[in-house]
């Protein structure tokens, strides 16, 4: 029997090996993309503390808009195909088309929702934690801030909890999402 707990370990697993095996087709394809969103922060969470680091249901990369066919190639060994579901490019398993469990893949350049203020940054500014291409923590920073949701601002938390970003970093940001930071920063739950 199959309990609650053991569903959600293989559901961990499953993540983990859709965004390494994604990711590791990106690299031999040569082409470009950043690891963003819940993994991201996962990622960066995991140089300092591997057990704070909190689980995400599917997969978020940055990628380039003329790199989306190659993209799609690349994934098609996987047993992933492409879908667009309300305007978002994401793969998905051929078998079990879930968005919920697919790679989101975040287009460089264009706002990722009409109302945001700025642009996804370009998937070159990355470093590599743990072989993956992983999102500079500045450009993370402001992705979670402009977003804001509530699971941001856990994220956000999780970051300055673990001292990879402090105060200092609001002279850093714009001033509306510098703003953000501090609305964290005075209300650290």
């Amino acid at each position: 029997m199959v309990t609650g707990y053991r569903v959600q370990v293989l559901a961990v697993e499953r993540v983990e090996r859709l965004l390494r095996s994604v990711c590791g087709a990106l690299d031999e394809a040569g082409l470009a993309y950043a690891v963003v969103g819940g993994n991201a922060v996962a990622l960066w969470v995991s140089t300092v503390d591997a057990e704070a680091v909190r689980a995400t249901k599917d997969v978020d990369l940055l990628v380039r808009r003329p790199d989306l066919q190659r993209i799609v190639e690349a994934a098609r060994p996987l047993g992933l195909v492409s879908e667009e579901v309300l305007g978002i490019h994401m793969l998905v398993e051929r078998e079990h088309p879930s968005p919920r469990s697919g790679v989101h893949l975040v287009i460089a350049g264009e706002k990722i929702r009409p109302h945001y203020r700025y642009p996804a940054p370009q998937p070159e500014a990355h470093s590599r934690i743990d072989g993956v291409a992983v999102l500079e923590l500045q450009k993370l920073l402001e992705m979670k801030l402009q977003a804001f949701r509530d699971i941001d601002r856990v994220h956000v938390r999780d970051l300055l909890r673990l001292g990879l970003i402090d105060p200092s970093w609001r002279e850093r940001l714009p001033e509306d999402l510098a703003a953000r930071l501090d609305d964290i920063l005075a209300r650290p739950e």
